[in-house]
């Protein structure tokens, strides 16, 4: 995997993490939040379409290594939903 590529790869990521954290309303934290939120949402979205038997809607290819970008929104949005509701603070 070149540079750019992986550059690439940590860009989709990102994207993927921030739109799972728009999905729920959840602001906390930045662009490396988003990163790690969208590589979690990939693992998190690729286990539940392989227990659910669903299929990948649109992947992208990183020097050989698929990213499940559908799937990567998904998870990180149900992630960041459960985060933020154990997170949750109620209002003073």
């Amino acid at each position: 995997m070149s540079m750019v590529e992986f550059l690439l790869f940590l860009i989709v990521a990102g994207l993927c993490g921030s739109l799972g954290r728009a999905l729920v309303g959840y602001s906390r934290g930045g662009c490396l939040m988003s990163i790690v939120l969208g590589f979690i949402g990939a693992l998190l979205g690729r286990w539940l379409s392989d227990r659910l038997a669903l299929p990948d809607l649109f992947t992208l290819n990183f020097g050989g290594r698929p990213f499940p970008v559908v799937w990567s929104i998904i998870g990180a949005a149900l992630f960041v939903g459960v985060l933020s509701f154990l997170t949750h603070r109620g209002r003073s």
